[in-house]
């Protein structure tokens, strides 16, 4: 890959990886952060890359450090940074559907997660969820599919319709 090519790859690709990063761990400091290091991987390694592979490369490596920003942050959570966590609905009347859908999704695990966000948000085929991800198309699919069995049983609970 060249120089240029990797300009090109990065004013192409920049928002997606950005909007897929931020989707997945609401916090948009982190979020350029990974970006950041995705490019810069990206960068040290532009001579082994093809260019024409450079989009599920990029994906690829900010999925795998995204995974790693997770778990250190799984590890390390301060006193004030811990949450009590709250009811799914109110008893006012109002509920918030995108609220709701927010917190199942994080209910999810990591991996069906990140599967449903980038099928349904960011509309990515399942063969490219496969590169960008390392599963197989079928482990993709079973993923997505379980996923949206959770969303789907959690969404329908009773005390949660309007």
């Amino acid at each position: 890959m060249t120089e240029q090519e990797y300009n090109k790859c990065v004013e192409k690709h920049a928002n997606n990886v950005y909007r897929f990063v931020l989707n997945n761990i609401k916090d948009e400091d982190k979020a350029s952060d990974i970006v950041q290091d995705a490019y810069e991987k990206m960068w040290i390694q532009r001579a082994t890359i093809d260019a024409e592979k450079s989009k599920s490369y990029l994906f690829t490596t900010a999925y795998h450090i995204l995974i790693d920003y997770v778990r250190k942050d799984k590890r390390t959570v301060s006193i004030e940074e811990t949450k009590i966590l709250e009811p799914a609905y109110d008893d006012s009347g109002y509920s918030d559907l995108s609220e709701i859908l927010n917190q199942a999704l994080e209910m999810l695990p990591e991996k069906q997660k990140m599967v449903i966000m980038m099928r349904d948000y960011e509309g990515y085929a399942y063969e490219e969820i496969g590169e960008i991800t390392g599963l197989s198309e079928s482990q993709v699919k079973v993923y997505i599919y379980r996923a949206r069995l959770f969303l789907k049983n959690y969404l329908c609970k009773q005390e949660l319709i309007i």
